[in-house]
């Protein structure tokens, strides 16, 4: 049996809220790549997935994603959930299990002072945007950071309580208790909009016996007809889709402007960020916004409050069948790859994989993006390079990084990413010794 069918009929296994039961299919996984002869990677690499402790379209755990990038032999993979670090330690664990190259992050909200007039990466929210902070290498943080971090999951659960509380009457009599119908959907109790959508058609499915009367209902919830109700509630994926939209996107009954003084700011994510010991990252949607128009100014931005690597979904910036749509994209995506590689700044990308249907690789063979393949390559290599070196006291930010390198980002990003295209986790089993004194010479020859 192939690895990959193997991992497949282990899905069940592999994606269950038990942590025993993931483990033990890790372990059938390992062993079955211990057997077969060692395959070549390849340059693919996603390095922003979602996992079920914030929203997987596949209901994918960490281990699971970390048992599928080794199979595809990808360079590397990444995690990167919303407002939780629950995943983290499990998906190092299994990454260093498989020796496959990995980086673990954090996705949330944070309201931007300079840019409260302006929309920058999430639609229709002036002064609201998306943040990340990548490289942590443990759950294990800092007792302020933890305050910080209950506090972020607390904020965000309490948004999708309220979602909740005001779809419930416009959906009547099919209505959610949030404890008992959506909580449970998710391992680690970080529920989304995305675990409320499916519990809504799900509880839909449940009140009403047969198909007409189905549809029936959505027709009259949804603002269509009841042949199109009958023809989308035969796919699942569109349907929570289209209640997303109706019911919690802007003008739906569960919509709620975001309030700026309802979001941490962007200096504290990125403080919460460094002391944890990752690196502050940059969140960029298309550069279509007033906030992401002028690519320098977003970047001197997001400097000056200590960013310091950059990621974009690629596929929602060239997959268009319109070429004029298609070359616009493309346009704003190599300029501000150009502006980032100018100052010295790592690119990193990935699907996400926090909705059925994304890819689970992008298309590197796509010209827009086979240009850019090693520059997405070298940033995944700063992230598995920081994610070794971090716990010796040698990241990316470290003091030791900054002491050795000042302020040459050139030589800085030569060496994490010479290291990290070299090395695979396995390597700190043999770093016995090393520590924050240590020269680069002493690191390179673990390599």
């Amino acid at each position: 049996m192939s690895i990959e069918k193997m991992i497949g009929e282990l899905s069940g296994r592999l994606d269950s809220f038990d942590p025993a039961e993931r483990r033990d299919a890790l372990e059938q996984v390992k062993k079955a790549f211990a057997a077969e002869p060692e395959a070549c990677e390849r340059d693919d690499n996603n390095m922003h997935c979602h996992t079920f402790f914030s929203f997987n379209g596949n209901g994918w755990s960490p281990t699971h994603i970390a048992c599928w990038a080794k199979a595809e032999r990808l360079f590397s993979a990444g995690l990167i959930d919303f407002d939780v670090l629950d995943g983290v330690d499990e998906f190092l664990n299994a990454s260093r299990e498989l020796d496959l190259r990995a980086s673990c992050g954090v996705e949330s909200r944070v309201v931007v002072r300079e840019m409260l007039d302006k929309v920058i990466n999430s639609p229709g929210e002036p002064g609201i945007a998306y943040h990340l902070g990548v490289g942590f290498t443990s759950s294990e943080i800092p007792p302020e950071e933890k305050k910080y971090l209950s506090a972020m999951k607390a904020a965000a659960n309490a948004r999708t309580r309220g979602i909740v509380e005001k779809v419930n009457p416009a959906l009547s009599p099919v209505e959610l208790d949030f404890e008992k119908d959506v909580l449970p959907l998710t391992p680690g109790g970080n529920a989304t909009e995305r675990h409320v959508c499916m519990a809504y058609a799900d509880k839909a499915s449940k009140l009403f016996d047969s198909p007409v009367e189905l549809a029936r209902f959505w027709s009259s919830k949804l603002e269509m007809t009841e042949e199109e109700a009958s023809k989308l509630i035969q796919n699942p994926v569109k349907l929570q889709g289209v209640i997303r939209s109706k019911m919690m996107k802007s003008g739906g009954p569960g919509y709620v402007k975001p309030d700026p003084s309802s979001f941490p700011s962007l200096e504290e994510m990125n403080r919460f960020t460094v002391k944890s010991g990752a690196i502050p990252g940059i969140a960029w949607l298309n550069g279509d916004s007033a906030g992401e128009a002028d690519p320098d100014a977003l970047l001197d931005l997001h400097e000056s409050h200590g960013a310091a690597i950059f990621n974009l979904i690629p596929d929602r910036n060239w997959n268009f069948s319109d070429p004029a749509v298609k070359a616009a994209k493309v346009t704003n995506m190599d300029k501000i790859i150009a502006c980032c590689l100018k100052r010295g700044m790592p690119v990193f990308c990935g699907t996400e994989m926090n909705a059925a249907g994304q890819k689970l690789i992008d298309t590197f063979s796509e010209p827009a993006l086979a240009k850019h393949l090693k520059t997405f390559v070298d940033g995944a290599a700063v992230l598995n390079a920081h994610t070794i070196l971090a716990p010796f006291g040698l990241g990316f930010l470290s003091d030791w990084s900054k002491a050795v390198f000042g302020g040459d980002k050139a030589a800085r990003n030569e060496f994490f990413i010479r290291f990290g295209r070299a090395a695979h986790p396995s390597v700190s089993r043999k770093m016995t010794g090393l520590d924050a004194n240590a020269k680069v010479s002493d690191i390179e020859k673990f390599i």
